[in-house]
C-alpha cells in the first residue's frame, strides 16, 4: 500500500488551511472560531456516531486499550525525564519544558480520525474513537501537570472539573454507554449525522493547517529536537513493541501504529498560552510536528507495519 498517496488528501487539506489563512481574508480570527465549532460540536458528534454505529466488544478491544494506555504512560514519562537526563538537562529551560512537554505525547485527533477511516473503514474509526476516549483524560492531565507544578496559579485546581466537561470525553463516554445499552440511531437522522461527521474531518484538518507557525524556534533547539524525536520516532517503535506484547490483530496494530505517529495536538499552544507560558514556542513545535507527521506516518505504517 502506498501510504504517502493515502495520506495526501489529509495533508493537502492541512496545506489548504494554511494557505487560506495566510493569503485570504479568512485569517486566524476566523479559523479560531472554526476550531471551536469543530471541537465543541462537530467532532463530538463524529465520536458519538462512530461508537454507536457498530457493536463494541470491550473484551476484544481491551488489548488495544491497554496498549494505548501503556504507550501514553511511556511517552509522558519520557517527556518528563528530559530535563533530568545527563548532558541534555543543562540545555533545557525548565519553564519552557513545562509548557512544551505535552508536544511529545498529545496527538491531533482530527488527523487521527480521518486517517483511521482511510486505513480501516468504520472499524478503524471505532477503534481510534475508543483510543481517543481513554487517552484524552490521561494526556490532558499529563499536559497540565508540569505547568501547575512549575508555576501554580489560582484556579488551576479545577483540572478535574475541566476534564469532566471536556467535549471529547463526554462524547466518548456517552457513546460507549449508548453502545453497550444497544442504542441505535434513527434511520432518518443518520444522513444528517454522517454529514456533520464528514464536515468535522475536513474543517478540522484545515484548522490544523491554519494554526501553523514557525517563528519561535530560535531558542530551545535541544528541547525541540528531543520532544519531536519522541513524538515521531521513539513512539512508533514503542507502539511496534506493544503490538507484539499485547498480540494485537492486524486492524488494531494498524490503528495503534497510526496513533503513535500522529502530529501533536493543534490545541497544545492554546493551553500553554492560557496558562501564562510561551504559546508562540509551543505553536512552532506544533507546526513542525505537523510537517514531520508526513514522514512519521509512512514510517510507522509502511516500514514498521
Amino acid at each position: 500500500m502506498n501510504y504517502a498517496q493515502l495520506l495526501f488528501p489529509d495533508f493537502s487539506l492541512i496545506l489548504l488551511g494554511y494557505l487560506v489563512c495566510r493569503h485570504t481574508a479568512l485569517n486566524r480570527t476566523v479559523w479560531a472560531q472554526v476550531e471551536s465549532l469543530v471541537y465543541y460540536f462537530l467532532f463530538p458528534v463524529l465520536l458519538f456516531h462512530s461508537i454507536v454505529k457498530n457493536p463494541l466488544d470491550l473484551v476484544a478491544a481491551s488489548s488495544l486499550i491497554s496498549a494505548g494506555l501503556a504507550l501514553g504512560v511511556f511517552s509522558i514519562g519520557l517527556a518528563y525525564a528530559l530535563p533530568h537526563l545527563p548532558g541534555l538537562g543543562r540545555h533545557i529551560d525548565r519553564r519552557q519544558h513545562a509548557a512544551s512537554a505535552q508536544v511529545a505525547f498529545r496527538f491531533n485527533s482530527f488527523i487521527g480520525l480521518a486517517l483511521a477511516e482511510r486505513l480501516a473503514g468504520q472499524q478503524g474509526l471505532l477503534l481510534i474513537a475508543v483510543l481517543i476516549g481513554v487517552c484524552v483524560p490521561l494526556f490532558n492531565m499529563g499536559a497540565v501537570w508540569p505547568m501547575v507544578a512549575h508555576d501554580a496559579k489560582p484556579g488551576e485546581r479545577r483540572l478535574l472539573g475541566e476534564l469532566l466537561r471536556n467535549p471529547l470525553i463526554l462524547a466518548t463516554a456517552s457513546g460507549l454507554v449508548a453502545n453497550l445499552l444497544g442504542f441505535v440511531l434513527p434511520v432518518w437522522l443518520e444522513p444528517t449525522v454522517t454529514r456533520l461527521g464528514a464536515a468535522s474531518l475536513a474543517l478540522g484538518l484545515m484548522a490544523a493547517g491554519a494554526g501553523m507557525q514557525l517563528g519561535s524556534l530560535r531558542q530551545g533547539k535541544a528541547l525541540a529536537v528531543s520532544l519531536l524525536t519522541i513524538r515521531h520516532f521513539v513512539l512508533p517503535l514503542a507502539a511496534l513493541a506493544l503490538c507484539r506484547i499485547f498480540r494485537l490483530d492486524a486492524t488494531q496494530a494498524t490503528v495503534l501504529l497510526a496513533f503513535s505517529a500522529l502530529p501533536t495536538a493543534s490545541s497544545a499552544y492554546i493551553l500553554a498560552a492560557k496558562m501564562g507560558y510561551d504559546g508562540a514556542y509551543v505553536a512552532a513545535l506544533v507546526t513542525l510536528s505537523t510537517v514531520l507527521g508526513m514522514a512519521s506516518l509512512p514510517f510507522a505504517l509502511g516500514v514498521l507495519r
